[in-house]
C-alpha cells in the first residue's frame, strides 16, 4: 500500500458500499451511453468547490473532458498485503538484497544533498532512502493510474469518503498552478503519485524543491526534490531530530513481561540490551514489541516509529520501513531469528480476540481484525490476568482458547490429535 493510502481503506461494515461500487461501474461499462450523463454530471457538481480552491474553470473544464469512470479502482482498493501477510513475511520481502543494494548505492551517490536536507529538516538520510524504497521501489513502481481519472471514480463510487472528491479538488489545484502537466499525474489506484507516492493534497502541502527557489518539486524525476519532499513530510509528520525509531532489542533470560511500555534507561534497568550488547537509548517512552512472540525478534518502538507510520498504519510497513533504514546505514538483522514457521491467525480470530477484549473491558479499539497497539497491551493485560506464559501482547491459539473458555493446554492437546489423524 502506498503513502496515504490507509484514506482508502474501506471500513470494516463498507462492503455493502463496495459492493454497490462495483455493481454500479458494471452498469456503467453495460451503458456507455446512459451511463455517461450520470458520471459527468457529478463531476460539473464539484465545480463549485474547484472555484472555491481558485481552479479556474479552464482548467477545470479541460481536466474533466470526456473522462470516463476507471472499472479497476474498487477491484484494486481491496488489496492490502500489509494486513494480511504474516509480518516477517512482509519483512522479508521488503528489506531484500537488491533493495539493500540500491539504498546504499543512492546514499554515497547523494551523500551532500542528504546531508543538507538532515542539516533542513532532522530527518536522517537513510530514513528518507526507507520511505523512497518502501513506497515505489526507488522509482520502479509508482503505478499507472491517470490520477484525476482514479480520483473522480473513486470520489464518484464512494460518496462516504469525501477525501477523495478533496484530493480531486486538489490534483485539479496543481495542474492550474503549472506545476504538473495534466499527463504527467499518473499514480497508484488511490491517487498517489510519484517516487515518494504523495497524494495532491500531500503534494500541495509537503513536497519542495531540494535546492530552494521557485522552481515547483519535481517527485516523478529529481532525487534531490523526491529526498527533500520526504524528509519534508516526516518533519511535517513530528519527527523528532536526533532520536531513535526502533532499536533491535534482546531479553534477559526468564523474562516476565511486566510491562509493554518504559523509558529506555527503565528498559535497561529490566535487563534488555540492544543487538550490539549496549543499552537502550533515546528520550521518552519505548514500547516493547514482539512481532512473533516471545520466540522471535523484540524491537523497541519510539515516537519516531509512529511518525513512520503516518505514511501506512500498518506494524508490517512501519518494522520493515525502520529496519531497511537501519540496513541502508550499514546495520546488521535482528539478534534474534524470526521463528521458522510463524504463527498468524485468520482476520477472524483476531476479530473474536479485539471483541471478547472489549467486553472484558480491557481494549476500547477497532475490531477490524488488525491488531495493532492498542490491541498488543489488551493482550498482554489479559495474558497476565489469565495467567498465560509469556505474556507478550503476541496473539497466538492459546489466547484464543483461553477467550473461549477452553483450556489452552486442551486445545494445544487437539490439535496435536488433528495433526497426527491428518498423517
Amino acid at each position: 500500500m502506498t503513502a496515504f493510502e490507509r484514506f482508502a481503506r474501506p471500513p470494516s461494515s463498507g462492503g455493502a458500499t463496495r459492493r454497490s461500487a462495483l455493481a454500479l461501474l458494471a452498469a456503467l461499462a453495460a451503458a456507455p451511453a446512459l451511463a455517461a450523463d450520470p458520471f459527468a454530471s457529478f463531476l460539473e457538481s464539484l465545480w463549485p468547490l474547484a472555484k472555491a480552491a481558485g481552479v479556474r474553470r479552464e482548467t477545470f473544464e479541460s481536466a474533466i473532458a470526456g473522462l470516463t469512470p476507471d472499472p479497476s479502482v474498487p477491484r484494486a482498493s481491496g488489496a492490502q498485503p500489509e494486513f494480511e501477510k504474516p509480518l516477517q513475511t512482509y519483512y522479508a520481502q521488503a528489506i531484500t538484497p537488491g533493495r539493500l543494494a540500491k539504498g546504499r548505492a543512492l546514499a554515497a551517490q547523494y551523500q551532500a544533498e542528504l546531508a543538507a536536507i538532515e542539516q533542513r529538516f532532522g530527518v536522517p538520510g537513510e530514513i528518507c532512502l526507507a520511505a523512497w524504497g518502501m513506497e515505489s521501489d526507488f522509482g520502479r513502481a509508482r503505478g499507472g493510474h491517470d490520477v484525476v481519472r482514479t480520483l473522480a471514480t473513486l470520489a464518484y463510487t464512494r460518496p462516504d469518503r469525501p477525501v477523495f472528491r478533496d484530493e480531486l479538488v486538489a490534483a485539479l489545484k496543481i495542474i492550474d498552478r503549472g506545476e504538473v502537466a495534466r499527463g504527467n499525474l499518473v499514480g497508484s489506484w488511490a491517487g498517489a503519485m510519484g517516487d515518494p507516492q504523495f497524494l495532491p493534497s500531500a503534494y500541495l502541502k509537503f513536497a519542495v524543491s531540494a535546492g530552494g527557489g521557485d522552481a515547483a518539486p519535481d517527485i516523478w524525476t529529481n532525487a534531490p526534490d523526491i529526498l527533500a519532499s520526504i524528509a519534508s513530510f516526516l518533519h511535517g509528520s513530528g519527527w523528532a531530530a536526533n532520536q531513535p525509531w526502533i532499536e533491535d532489542v534482546v531479553l534477559p533470560q526468564g523474562f516476565a513481561f511486566p510491562t509493554l511500555h518504559a523509558t529506555a534507561a527503565e528498559w535497561a534497568a529490566l535487563g534488555l540490551r540492544r543487538g550490539d550488547g549496549r543499552e537502550p537509548a533515546g528520550d521518552g517512552s519505548a514500547a516493547l514489541f514482539l512481532p512473533s512472540g516471545a520466540a522471535g525478534p523484540a524491537f523497541l518502538l519510539f515516537a519516531n516509529y509512529f511518525v513512520i507510520k503516518q505514511y501506512n498504519n500498518s506494524d508490517s510497513y512501519a518494522l520493515s520501513f525502520g529496519s531497511l533504514a537501519q540496513r541502508i546505514a550499514g546495520g546488521a538483522p535482528p539478534t534474534v531469528p524470526w521463528p521458522a514457521k510463524p504463527i498468524n491467525l485468520s482476520r477472524k480470530d483476531k476479530a473474536f480476540i479485539q471483541s471478547r477484549l472489549a467486553a472484558l473491558g480491557l481494549y476500547d479499539g477497532s475490531q477490524d481484525g488488525k491488531l495493532g497497539p492498542k490491541a498488543r497491551d489488551a493482550i498482554h493485560a489479559y495474558q497476565k490476568q489469565a495467567g498465560l506464559q509469556p505474556a507478550d501482547g503476541f496473539a497466538t491459539p492459546a489466547v484464543v482458547a483461553s477467550l473461549r473458555g477452553r483450556s489452552p493446554a486442551r486445545a494445544s492437546r487437539r490439535a496435536r490429535s488433528s495433526a497426527c489423524l491428518a498423517l
